[in-house]
C-alpha cells in the first residue's frame, strides 16, 4: 500500500515521503495513529503543496540566521534555572527553552532545529552552543544560573 508519511518514523521514512509499506503495518498502525494517510492523487498535490510552504519558509529563516549571526555571537544568553547543591539542574535546558529566551531577551528569531545540541544543557555554567542553517553557523554563549 502506498502511504505519504506525516511524521519522522525510524526504520520508514522521513515527513512527506511517499512510500510502499505492508498493507496491515499501514492500516493497522500508521493510518490510525496519523502518522500516515493513503496517497491518493489529492494527497499527493496537497503534500507537495505543503513541502513548497515549508521550503519557502526555510528559506526565510536561513536568510533571517544569516542577517542576525553578528548580533547572535554577541549575545550571551542567561537562563535560570533549579539545581542541586553540585550544580545539576533538575530538569534538562531544551533547544526548545533557548530559542525561546532568545526571544525574550535579545529579540532574535530562530527555528529550534538550528540549535544544535548532543544533549540538553544540565550543568550551571557557561556553554557554548553552535546554530547552523545550510552554511551559515553561529556560536552562542548560554549561562545556566541556579535558582
Amino acid at each position: 500500500m502506498k502511504i505519504i508519511l506525516l511524521k519522522d518514523i525510524k526504520n520508514v521514512g522521513k515527513k512527506f515521503d511517499i512510500k510502499d509499506v505492508n498493507d496491515g503495518h499501514a492500516l493497522n498502525m500508521l493510518i490510525p495513529r496519523g502518522l500516515a494517510v493513503p496517497a491518493t492523487p489529492s494527497a499527493i498535490k496537497k503534500v507537495e503543496a505543503d513541502k513548497a510552504k515549508i521550503a519557502g519558509e526555510m528559506k526565510v529563516q536561513h536568510e533571517l540566521l544569516a542577517q542576525n549571526i553578528k548580533a547572535i555571537e554577541a549575545t550571551t544568553l542567561t537562563i535560570s534555572g533549579k539545581a542541586n547543591d553540585k550544580g545539576h539542574l533538575f530538569a534538562g535546558i531544551h533547544a526548545g527553552e533557548i530559542v525561546k529566551q532568545l526571544h525574550e531577551q535579545a529579540h532574535i528569531e530562530l527555528e529550534p532545529s538550528f540549535i544544535q545540541l548532543e544533549h540538553p544543557l544540565k550543568t550551571v555554567g557557561e556553554h557554548m552552543v553552535s546554530i547552523k542553517a545550510g552554511e551559515k553557523s553561529a556560536v552562542l554563549k548560554v549561562v545556566i544560573k541556579a535558582l
